[in-house]
């Protein structure tokens, strides 16, 4: 009897999906499972109203798009280049014949953004990439060989990439080193400014960079302590204050958090910088629009902006904030605070 052979293939066995470790993993590769993972998983995400690990929403691009009002034959500056999700809208605007210059101190997510946006197509007659913080930008328009751009873009939100990362320091939710640096090959850690620090220094600090209600006596028990990881630190904070609500002890961790960010990576120093040079980094008539996260930051740029325009280097800028949609607000929360302020440059004279 001649043994029949069958065509069908064997099935696969069933590969079972990663088990997570409880309903609320503690361990951040297991919690923010969606790193890497398929659209449908990324999918669901989003419509929680969550940003899926490893990548960041671009906040406001709609308002963004229509500020700056970008034209073919266009130059372009992305400031703060980050995930590229504002720059991915703004390069098919610039074509034919423009082109967008993105700067970012952040060694590590550069080359990823440059990867996810050269893979769309845009290649270096569109887009160029410059490891830069904004302070750089009279620089870096003068050696692409340009005397000025039509438009400027700088979101000074930290991205969503590096919030999440615990590796990088900047939040609570996981703990990681606490470092802070938006380019971990450069200056103090947020750990080795706190031991060297003041008591006085960091209390005013606290304050410029974050409004901290409780700044003397946080000041008081933080500087000079050695702390290494963000758990600590955020421990620290909750000790040294008085019997508050949870949600006002974590108000102040995360003021606390967001000061010694900005100390850490010279934000405020940055930021005057750019204000400084803007007028002669944009073309007659161009336009800049700037994301704020803090009070801090959008006073700097009100200022600069009023000032200028009083001097008659800005022939018009905002008189409110733009602020996100409650829409955007709702799916996107990290987007709540944020405000646009934005600036056009004098025509040159006839």
């Amino acid at each position: 009897m001649t043994e029949e052979i069958s065509n069908t293939p064997e099935p696969l066995p069933h590969k079972r999906r990663p088990r997570y470790a409880g309903k609320n993993p503690r361990r951040f590769e297991d919690k923010y499972k969606e790193r890497g993972s398929d659209t449908a998983t990324i999918a669901k995400v989003i419509a929680a109203g969550k940003t899926p690990a490893g990548t960041h929403r671009p906040i406001m691009v709609k308002e963004v798009l229509e500020i700056l009002a970008p034209q073919p034959g266009n130059t372009a500056v992305d400031c703060t280049l980050g995930y590229g999700g504002h720059a991915q809208q703004l390069l098919p605007l610039l074509l034919p014949g423009g082109h967008l210059l993105g700067l970012d101190a952040d060694p590590m997510e550069l080359p990823k953004t440059e990867a996810r946006l050269r893979a769309l197509g845009f290649g270096r007659e569109h887009f160029s990439v410059h490891r830069s913080n904004f302070a750089g930008l009279p620089q870096i328009l003068a050696k692409s060989g340009r005397t000025g751009a039509d438009v400027i873009l700088a979101d000074l939100g930290v991205s969503s990439m590096q919030i999440d990362d615990p590796a990088r320091g900047f939040s609570v939710k996981n703990e990681g080193p606490l470092d802070m640096r938006l380019n971990p090959q450069r200056g103090l850690t947020a750990a080795a400014l706190l031991q060297k620090i003041s008591a006085d220094a960091l209390s005013r600090l606290l304050v410029e960079n974050a409004d901290e209600s409780y700044a003397m006596i946080l000041g008081a028990a933080l500087a000079g302590k050695s702390l290494n990881t963000t758990t600590e630190l955020a421990d620290a904070i909750r000790a040294a204050l008085p019997p508050r609500s949870q949600e006002e002890y974590q108000l102040s961790v995360r003021r606390v958090f967001q000061a010694l960010r900005i100390a850490v990576n010279d934000e405020f120093s940055a930021l005057d910088t750019l204000l400084r040079f803007l007028p002669s980094c944009l073309n007659p008539g161009g336009r800049v629009a700037i994301l704020t996260f803090h009070s801090g930051e959008d006073r700097r740029v009100k200022k600069a902006f009023f000032t200028g325009q009083q001097q008659g280097v800005y022939a018009d800028i905002s008189e409110e904030v733009v602020r996100p949609s409650l829409e955007e607000r709702n799916s996107n929360p990290r987007s709540s605070p944020a405000k646009i302020r934005w600036a056009r440059r004098a025509a040159a004279e006839m």
